[in-house]
């Protein structure tokens, strides 16, 4: 029995594309919610998670800097997945012939040229893979999905219009998770090192904290802060640097960190992945 990776959707979902494409030997378990993910593999009914953590169009995804680090899960690999929107109907539907489209609150505007131009009516639905399931099981006439080709071809609906979104750089970044970390140094590019941390509350604090990164030379790639536990005064940072721990530079940068910082926890190092490397 192949090896099963979790993700939140239906079968045909941007998330399983990243499965498919970072992943092709497991295989894909959809799930319902992002804690069904993580518990999936928790209970060991999957060896892996795919967690989208952020969207170039649409910035961060709720709670899930939130998720990671109570998920006792650990980063092994990201994965980037262009969101390549597909318009698909029942075979032999034309364009002309559709008057519905439906889709994720979330892609209906972007393919709003497309969908004004040729007069089709936007219907938001949960799911776009779900759509187009729901599509294929009612044999619903008129009525397409905007959703990946793969969910095309997992409902045996036709793609009638293809790239039909108004940005063509719309990409979407996932997190591969395990029950065990890997450390190793893998891959043939820079690898990267992902951790959250809450600074001291002491004045400057995060500014004392940043200077070690950038007296080391390293490259903080991504600085994001949110609140916990609901409270004003409470806030993590999530971060992600180029370099591994083991990294002279990055082990001074960490050190300097660590003086300034409350709490600190490595959520795990993996290889940089296109278009970052």
């Amino acid at each position: 029995m192949p090896a099963k990776i979790a993700f939140q959707g239906e079968l045909g979902a941007y998330s399983h594309e990243a499965c498919a494409a970072a992943r092709p030997d497991h295989e894909p378990l959809p799930c319902a919610t992002f804690e069904d993910v993580i518990n999936a593999v928790r209970s060991e009914r999957a060896e892996l998670a795919m967690l989208p953590v952020e969207n170039t169009t649409y910035g961060r995804v709720a709670d899930m800097h939130r998720l990671l680090p109570e998920s006792g899960l650990h980063i092994i690999d990201e994965a980037f997945v262009r969101v390549r929107i597909a318009m698909m109907a029942l075979p032999g539907t034309t364009l002309d012939k559709v008057h519905t489209a439906r889709g994720h609150l979330v892609i209906l505007p972007q393919c709003r040229s497309f969908l004004d131009a040729n007069a089709i009516r936007p219907e938001a639905h949960a799911d776009n893979a779900g759509a187009a399931a729901e599509i294929a099981e009612r044999q619903e006439a008129g009525v397409a999905a905007l959703a990946s080709e793969l969910a095309a071809k997992t409902y045996g609906l036709e793609v009638i219009a293809r790239d039909i979104e108004d940005q063509d750089t719309n990409t979407t970044r996932f997190l591969v998770m395990s029950r065990q970390p890997d450390l190793s140094r893998r891959g043939d590019t820079h690898m990267i090192t992902s951790f959250i941390f809450r600074v001291r509350n002491i004045p400057a604090a995060l500014y004392k904290a940043m200077g070690g990164f950038a007296t080391n030379g390293v490259n903080m790639t991504k600085l994001e802060s949110y609140m916990v536990g609901g409270e004003f005064t409470a806030t993590q940072f999530y971060a992600d640097i180029a370099g591994h721990p083991d990294d002279k530079s990055v082990q001074l940068a960490m050190e300097e960190l660590d003086y300034f910082t409350s709490e600190m926890k490595i959520l795990g190092t993996y290889p940089a992945a296109f278009p970052r490397a």
